[in-house]
């Protein structure tokens, strides 16, 4: 029997006191007289405990904001774009007149059951976090893997601006090779210009290290007066910003069309690319999208800047004779690399007179600087093996 049922009988039933009831259990009398009126008008079910939750609330959250909040949590989740509480507030702006905090957002999630609890996190406060103080001051390249249609696989390549999380090139290949790669490179810099330094894991076409010598790109960088950093073998969380940026990706891939091509899936790509810079506001840049945090400050440049050059990327194959051929200085010019070659598909990058030939694998066959007073290039008394060595340090 509950307390409330004893006095209401106490009073009603055995005639005793209010006055005696109270000293004796430690109530009031008026919470004995409120007992009493409850039983009265509504019997034995009246005087159990009641909900102390207000009748009204001036500022809860309408039901039609409600509504805006769990539908985008949906059409987010959908696309396979964040759907956090920042992600909606932003969202939400053109959609009412009022947006609620993103705590308030977060607590109608957690009602709706749309929020999964997950463990406990380790503190803020334990995390040493590092991130460049300016745009271009750093940025972090790595190559991910996604399926295509039929059971093929496709490379991307994927290069971020460390300070603002823009994402500079998102590029589709079958496999990344090193001509690729300083393709890529060049892109965004004629876009965004070029960093001070750049970070990337040790894979094949990013460091030589490995094999004791020197790739393509990090001979473009040295060129450019650009320092090129690795992370330590085994540890992907020096790139973890880079990292991360591949699960987002991916799970927006996951909620698309299986791509049937590499250009579907450049397409797909380069949608992701837009919504991600330009549309969806980053944590880490305090709710702005990375390409207004881009914007928001002066850019970081190498410490030795390069000279304004006229860079460009020719694709060709070596004819019977062991040449290539470039036009320069409205003239066409011959290359030697050698018939050892021939037949051989080859990519030339060209910076002004300095050309280098590449080939399919990435392979510095000859570096040159342009004679404008000669239309053939000869190899000279070195042989093509040894320009190799000196040039990229392989054996």
């Amino acid at each position: 029997m509950g307390l409330g049922r004893y006095v209401v009988e106490a009073i009603l039933l055995e005639g005793r006191s209010p006055t005696e009831i109270a000293g004796s259990h430690g109530i009031s009398r008026s919470w004995i007289y409120e007992l009493v009126r409850r039983f009265r008008e509504g019997g034995y079910e009246a005087l159990e405990p009641r909900s102390r939750r207000p009748h009204s609330c001036s500022h809860q959250v309408s039901a039609d904001v409600q509504a805006a909040i769990l539908g985008l949590r949906q059409e987010l989740i959908a696309a396979g774009h964040d759907a956090g509480a920042r992600t909606i507030a932003h969202h939400l702006q053109p959609l009412v007149e009022q947006v609620p905090s993103t705590a308030t957002i977060w607590r109608i999630l957690c009602r709706q059951g749309q929020i999964t609890p997950q463990p406990r996190k380790r503190p803020k406060s334990s995390l040493h976090r590092f991130q460049a103080a300016l745009p271009n001051e750093l940025w972090q390249l790595d190559i991910t893997y996604w399926q295509l249609t039929g059971g093929r696989h496709a490379e991307i390549l994927n290069l971020i601006d460390d300070h603002s999380r823009l994402l500079l090139a998102s590029d589709a290949f079958l496999t990344v090779k090193a001509a690729d790669v300083v393709e890529t490179f060049h892109l965004a810099g004629q876009s965004h210009g070029f960093p001070a330094a750049l970070l990337s894991d040790n894979g094949a076409v990013f460091a030589g290290r490995p094999r004791r010598g020197k790739v393509l790109l990090e001979s473009e960088l040295e060129r450019l007066g650009i320092a090129c950093k690795h992370s330590l073998p085994n540890h992907p969380q020096t790139c973890g910003k880079v990292e991360r940026l591949h699960q987002t990706l991916k799970r927006f891939l996951d909620k698309q069309a299986p791509a049937r091509s590499l250009a579907h899936l450049q397409l797909q790509l380069d949608a992701f690319r837009t919504y991600y810079n330009q549309v969806r506001p980053h944590r880490a840049t305090g709710g702005e999208t990375p390409l207004a945090a881009f914007n928001a400050r002066l850019k970081a440049r190498p410490a030795l800047a390069p000279p304004p050059v006229h860079f460009r990327v020719r694709r060709d194959r070596v004819d019977a004779e062991g040449r290539v051929t470039l036009r320069y200085l409205s003239r066409l010019r011959h290359i030697a690399v050698g018939k050892a070659y021939k037949r051989q598909r080859v990519t030339l990058f060209v910076a002004d007179d300095d050309v280098r030939v590449v080939d399919e694998d990435g392979f510095l066959i000859r570096q040159l600087t342009l004679d404008p007073a000669r239309n053939y290039q000869p190899l000279g008394t070195q042989n093509v093996h040894d320009l190799l060595r000196q040039a990229s340090g392989m054996s």
